[in-house]
């Protein structure tokens, strides 16, 4: 059986979500590094996924991301209303892409993640932010 998946959305898609849905929240899972100095969204928290200076899968994730939905909620099918959908983003899509499983396999169930990440894709030249990506697209970012 294949492991679960996060829906993906394009930085658009993520954003008109955060635009349209007062509970929807984003989270930047990338290093503190990245999420200081290279920049991130607008609004977005940080939890990180790998972290230095060990860049081990961070152990409170889970935990870290049920503290952000008031309380440790854990949706099962039988709710009524559905949770709090999350958002992850990192740098190209790929770590929010194991993140957003890791969520799924604990029990949430409106879990995103941002395809092609704050910086998206490699170009031929090996630069990012020049093919997609949340920044690509102009979506209001900041940084330290």
């Amino acid at each position: 059986m294949d492991a679960p998946r996060p829906h993906d959305l394009t930085p658009r898609e993520a954003y008109q979500m955060l635009e349209e849905d007062p509970r929807a929240v984003l989270v930047d899972i990338r290093s503190s590094m990245e999420f200081l100095f290279v920049g991130h969204p607008v609004g977005a928290v940080h939890i990180p996924w790998i972290d230095e200076p060990d860049w081990d899968v961070n152990p409170n994730f889970v935990t870290d991301i049920r503290k952000l939905l008031l309380g440790g909620v854990v949706c099962d099918e039988e709710e009524e209303v559905s949770c709090a959908p999350v958002i992850l983003i990192c740098r190209s899509g790929k770590r929010s892409l194991k993140a957003g499983q890791a969520l799924l396999e604990a029990g949430l169930r409106d879990v995103y993640h941002v395809d092609s990440g704050f910086e998206g894709d490699l170009n031929e030249h090996h630069q990012r932010s020049t093919i997609n990506g949340w920044r690509f697209e102009g979506l209001p970012w900041e940084q330290c």
